[in-house]
């Protein structure tokens, strides 16, 4: 068996079949079927059933399908171990963070981190906290910045800071120079633009709600936290969000309200038991010993 059949192995379970697969892989279909056999007969069981139209992993298939797609992660983890540059001298940092983290917090990292490892060569993606797992996982990122709420025993949550979500206007809003804060019952008289309830922010930002008994006047909702900004610089509707995105460049004021703001727990994330890169080892470090926080 070489890494050859496992690649091709993972290419048609990914692709429902061995056409597709074959134009993925730029081989023939023939040759994709050969090594696919070969590899069954070395193992002593069919991986596929072929009976039907769509090509599906029989239940011995599966299972080794989900072993192969382990071990090709580690191999590819283990040759970034071996280009490791341990000075910082070049290397590469795959980074995500969900949107809202992204809409305050990359900007100063970026420019901090770009500042000390200037031969660093950062990817950067905004996810959600699925796509940020399911990265991490298949090792296509080494770093997060997300909630510290995980699903997966596979990956390490490292505490990093305490986010602050708070009340924030536009310009236009005629509680913009507002000094009070806000009671509940005056709060719950505020038209609000929100994020879409599949955002982690808005779980938070209903439980907040809830727990305060106010029945919020909802008008927009919005699944882009830039497209949310934008509302509320050019309208009279008021937001919830960390508090760092109410900046005067933003245009935005934050408002103070009666009793507790809603907190949440942000975290480093990473693949456990995975080679940790130096440049993902200083990112770490400079988050975690950052004063931005």
């Amino acid at each position: 068996m070489l890494l050859r059949h496992l690649r091709y192995l993972l290419a048609v379970a990914d692709q429902g079949g061995f056409t597709r697969a074959a134009e993925v892989l730029h081989v023939s279909q023939p040759t994709l079927s050969q090594q696919i056999r070969q590899l069954e007969e070395s193992l002593g069981v069919s991986l596929f059933d072929r009976t039907s139209r769509t090509v599906r992993p029989t239940d011995a298939g599966q299972a080794y399908i989900e072993c192969a797609r382990r071990v090709l992660v580690e191999l590819e983890a283990g040759k970034r171990a071996l280009h490791d540059v341990k000075d910082l001298s070049r290397g590469t940092l795959r980074l995500a963070m969900t949107p809202t983290f992204m809409a305050y917090l990359v900007g100063p990292l970026v420019r901090d981190y770009v500042a000390r490892y200037p031969n660093i060569h950062l990817e950067i993606f905004e996810l959600s906290m699925d796509g940020i797992e399911a990265g991490l996982a298949d090792d296509s990122l080494d770093i997060a910045i997300a909630f510290d709420q995980v699903r997966s025993a596979d990956i390490e949550s490292i505490p990093a800071f305490t986010e602050t979500l708070g009340l924030m206007v536009g310009r236009d809003h005629p509680l913009y120079e507002h000094q009070d804060a806000l009671s509940a019952q005056e709060v719950a008289q505020l038209e609000f633009a929100l994020l879409t309830p599949d955002y982690i922010t808005r779980t938070c930002i209903d439980e907040f709600f809830a727990e305060a008994q106010i029945t919020p006047k909802v008008v927009i909702e919005v699944n882009s936290v830039n497209t949310l900004l934008e509302v509320i610089r050019h309208s009279t509707i008021a937001t919830i969000l960390p508090e760092p995105i109410a900046t005067q460049d933003r245009a935005l004021r934050k408002l103070s309200m009666q009793g507790e703001a809603p907190e949440r727990g942000a975290a480093l994330l990473r693949r456990k038991n995975n080679y940790h890169s130096a440049a993902s080892v200083a990112f770490v470090d400079l988050v975690l010993g950052s004063d931005l926080f």
